[in-house]
């Protein structure tokens, strides 16, 4: 029997458990929570350049053993997924978008078993290795192009071919007016074959002719391929141009630009969005998931596609008026290509609500804040929006799209001369135009250190110049600071973890022009609440119309120049106002007294307490025989009711401390029953 002593320890610690503050979610919370989230829909997808990301053996250009080396870096950080632009065999003169071989590895960065190596440590790591797939064109030095060209039996119309048309003086002209996405004709005269090939990006890149079923199953042969060597699935590049109107019909004018040779002189309804593109979507989908049913340990293989099309266009490509499914995920460029540095924070609400609203339910959302072919979130942002960047990607539900070197905020070099420029679309618009369209500024090498080339390579060149910054801004000085770029990222990597980011509902509003908050919310989890703030001044926010206790909010994570830190109380100051600095962001989660964690422990507590109670009561009226000391109460006059707790050994002052836990009768005062 517990002692009067350990029964009031016992009741004592269940009330201490009841108002105890609760602990940091980060720690309260499993990390491990299972739920009902494949692999790949809450992920964060880190893109690697290859040829920038770092070079191991001297030569200024980045290479496979180069990741490999790096792997480290990206688990410790908390990548679980990486997906690589190009790596396979190429004249280059589009840095690997222009293949030659579709199953060998482009001997600059390294081997097959190089390759095979990578996939092998980075699975040790947790890390899945995402491949990018060019199935619109090939490289015009292929194997098959020279076949066709040739016309050699079985490869006659692997690629797009047309005599083209004669003008009225009888001269031999281009098949139609279609432009090239690098600019000029979208055609090349092909002499030996005496027809035109159809080329939608560098005259190097004839497009293959997705109508014959031979190149069909070719590029079928090239997915197994390499699902076959371990990979997770593919980027599936520039997917919407994979057909073209058989009618090879002029294209209507946009009334955009006035030059005839640029790809926006036309709106491009023959070469673009085809309903044919769903069909080929679908029937890789299919292939991936029979491979993922045949070979089930390495978790669904996955397609995620690049389309910059209208958003009634891309939400079919997850699945189809017929609930026909296609790309697990295609891209979502809005953070890129919708809102900028001048936009306010009705436009990115606006733009993050137009995607959830078209995305069918029961798919993954995905966002994406930069690539290889658009300017650095640091610089369309400005240098002083990471931070917040980082935060608005992180916080928002599915799945998180990283450009390598957007975690420490790396930006464009735009002191690229013309003598330096290797980009093709910026080497067609010449010298005074060059830098309008240039994607070089985006593509130069990591910077690691403050070492030579920004610790990227040895060699006394690099294949582009490293920024002039990287002094000052490099990977080994933000992880020795106390407060960073990259230790903001990692944290909010750490933060998607919970259960609330994993599987909580979501919702958005603007505060005001300048700023906007959005939350997400679980049954028995706190709540987390990220706020925004999109203008060149500072804020001063109310909460109160957002959440119902903003004086219970505390600070999961700030930017570096926040004068917020976390564990900081929002309303330090005893204001229930919050100041955010100019383009700053921050994350805030609902303090609440008791977790369900603990309320659920507390419960167990008092169920257990109440079972010892009864077990004391029926053991004291055992041993005093039920009437031997509440038999003279019983007998009172005017007493209707037996106070069947006094004749307990309870400590003195129970009954008032426990506010009367135990009956008294209807005439007994406590101090009569005590």
């Amino acid at each position: 029997m517990l002692s009067p002593s350990s029964t009031q320890l016992l009741l004592l610690s269940s009330l201490l458990l009841l108002k105890a503050p609760g602990p940091s979610m980060s720690c309260l919370l499993s990390t491990e929570t299972e739920d009902f989230i494949d692999w790949w829909q809450h992920a964060v997808f880190y893109q690697i350049y290859p040829r920038s990301f770092k070079d191991s053996n001297g030569d200024g250009i980045g290479d496979l053993q180069g990741i490999i080396a790096k792997l480290p870096y990206l688990a410790e950080t908390g990548i679980t997924a990486t997906w690589l632009s190009p790596i396979f065999k190429s004249p280059m003169v589009d840095f690997g978008y222009d293949i030659s071989d579709y199953m060998a590895i482009q001997t600059e960065y390294g081997s097959m078993s190089d390759l095979e190596q990578l996939v092998h440590e980075a699975n040790s790591l947790g890390i899945k290795i995402i491949l990018d797939f060019v199935p619109n064109h090939s490289s015009d030095q292929h194997e098959w192009f020279k076949k066709s060209a040739a016309r050699e039996a079985g490869y006659e119309d692997f690629y797009v071919w047309s005599d083209g048309q004669l003008d009225e003086e009888g001269q031999r002209q281009v098949p139609n007016k279609w432009q090239s996405v690098f600019y000029g004709s979208a055609w090349e005269w092909h002499e030996q074959r005496q027809q035109y090939y159809l080329h939608q990006f560098t005259k190097e890149q004839p497009d293959l002719n997705f109508r014959n079923p031979a190149v069909v199953q070719a590029m079928d042969d090239v997915l197994l391929y390499w699902l076959n060597k371990g990979i997770a699935g593919f980027r599936i590049d520039a997917v919407n141009h994979l057909f073209e109107s058989e009618s090879l019909s002029d294209e209507p004018l946009s009334g955009k630009s006035d030059d005839p040779l640029s790809y926006d002189y036309t709106e491009h309804i023959h070469t673009k969005d085809l309903p044919e593109v769903l069909d080929m979507v679908q029937h890789w989908r299919q292939l991936l998931e029979d491979y993922t049913a045949k070979h089930p340990t390495g978790g669904t293989r996955i397609m995620m596609t690049e389309a910059y099309a209208g958003l009634r266009k891309l939400a079919d490509y997850y699945e189809d008026e017929n609930g026909k499914r296609g790309s697990h995920l295609p891209f979502n460029f809005n953070f890129i290509s919708s809102v900028s540095r001048e936009s306010d924070a009705r436009d990115f609400v606006y733009n993050v609500e137009k995607w959830l609203i078209y995305m069918p339910r029961g798919h993954a959302a995905n966002w994406v804040m930069g690539n290889h072919d658009n300017p650095r979130a640091a610089t369309r942002f400005g240098a002083d929006s990471v931070d917040a960047m980082n935060m608005l990607l992180m916080t928002l539900p599915g799945v998180a799209v990283t450009y390598n070197g957007e975690e420490l905020g790396m930006q464009d070099n735009l002191e690229i001369s013309w003598e330096e420029t290797v980009d093709p679309p910026a080497r067609n618009a010449g010298e005074l135009d060059f830098k309008k369209v240039s994607r070089d500024p985006a593509r130069t090498p990591f910077q690691w250190s403050d070492s030579k080339n920004a610790g990227f390579s040895s060699a006394d060149k690099t294949w582009l110049p490293v920024h002039a910054n990287y002094p000052e801004l490099n990977l080994e000085s933000q992880k020795l600071a106390n407060r960073s770029h990259y230790k903001v990222y990692k944290s909010l990597i750490q933060l998607r973890k919970l259960p609330v980011l994993r599987r909580g509902r979501f919702s958005i509003e603007p505060l005001s022009r300048a700023v906007f908050a959005f939350k997400r919310t679980l049954k028995d989890y706190n709540t987390l609440v990220t706020i925004i703030n999109v203008s060149d001044k500072e804020q001063i926010v109310n909460l109160n119309d957002f959440i119902n206790r903003p004086q219970q909010l505390i600070v999961e994570v700030a930017g570096v120049d926040s004068t917020y830190e976390p564990g900081d109380y929002s309303n330090r100051n005893g204001s229930q106002q919050l100041l955010l600095s100019p383009h700053s962001g921050i994350i805030l989660r609902e303090h609440v007294i008791m977790s369900a964690q603990r309320r659920q422990l507390v419960k167990q507590i008092i169920k257990s307490f109440n079972v010892v109670l009864v077990a004391l009561l029926m053991y004291n009226l055992w041993r005093h025989k039920w009437t031997k000391d509440i038999a003279p109460h019983r007998h009172q006059p005017g007493v209707g009711q037996c106070a069947v707790g006094v004749a307990l050994d309870m400590p003195s002052g129970f009954g008032k401390s426990a506010n009367n836990l135990l009956p008294l009768r209807d005439t007994e005062s406590p101090a009569e029953s005590k």
